[in-house]
């Protein structure tokens, strides 16, 4: 007579993306960003520099040419591509890290290991700033008509003073929301992980997000690091980026180095 086998449980399945962070370990990661810089400072200053005078001239040019409505949309933009434009800083630190020379062309003419991936992951995110900027626009007729741009004396009064202001601010941070989580996930470590190894676009940004979902926790108190610095920044007149810029770009590189899976 034939046996039945018991039926048992399936054995757990760990989590391949799952990492052992802590808490404190984003402001660590800042500490080690901050070592970085101090390292030739000077290199980190004049990228930071090269930044600030690229944003300050997009800036200027989008008030000269009548495009100040889609300015705040622009500022938000910024964090979806600002990822791709710190590969420099991210060379640096792996240089530091490997006990390699520092030299100035190694640090502005980068040669990641994955080739022209990396230029087809830029494309994205500026693809998917763009699309960000034009639902803004979209959001904003949809609330207040199709009818001129206020001006940007104006628009702060509209929008906390009137209750269709409030409507729109409610739904534009929701889509905004969205947006922004979005474009961290896929960006937080695809563009340092397609510097460092050999691999693909899309199986970079995939990574990228199943780690971010993975250490949700650790990666949410990051993610609020990096805007609270990003809005000191905007605070200062954008001055700030020569310094908080860089030193979130080697920040960003010891992040995806703590995202390496453990030996073995």
């Amino acid at each position: 007579m034939p046996v039945i086998p018991p039926v048992v449980s399936p054995l757990p399945i760990p989590n391949r993306w799952a990492r052992p962070l802590a808490t404190d370990d984003p402001m660590k990661w800042l500490a080690l960003g901050w070592r970085d810089f101090m390292t030739q400072p000077a290199m980190s200053i004049a990228y930071g520099a090269l930044v600030f005078l690229v944003s300050a001239f997009f800036v200027g040019g989008l008030i000269a040419l009548g495009g100040d409505y889609i300015l705040f949309p622009a500022f938000a933009g910024f964090m979806v591509v600002g990822p791709i434009l710190a590969i420099g800083l991210y060379e640096k630190s792996r240089r530091i890290e490997a006990g390699q020379p520092l030299h100035w062309i190694d640090i502005f003419l980068v040669r990641p290991r994955s080739g022209g991936q990396i230029l087809f992951t830029g494309v994205l995110l500026c693809l998917l700033m763009m699309v960000w900027m034009r639902a803004a626009v979209i959001i904003y007729a949809l609330f207040f008509g199709l009818v001129p741009f206020p001006g940007l004396g104006r628009i702060v009064p509209m929008l906390f003073t009137t209750q269709t202001g409030w409507a729109m601010l409610v739904v534009g941070t929701a889509v905004g929301g969205l947006f922004a989580a979005f474009s961290f996930a896929i960006s937080a470590f695809s563009i340092p992980m397609l510097l460092d190894e050999d691999t693909d676009a899309l199986t970079a940004m995939a990574s990228s997000m199943a780690l971010v979902w993975a250490n949700l926790r650790v990666l949410l108190i990051w993610a609020v690091i990096v805007l609270g610095l990003f809005l000191v920044s905007l605070a200062t007149g954008m001055l700030g980026l020569i310094v908080i810029y860089p030193l979130l770009g080697h920040a960003t590189w010891h992040a995806y180095r703590a995202m390496q899976p453990p030996a073995g």
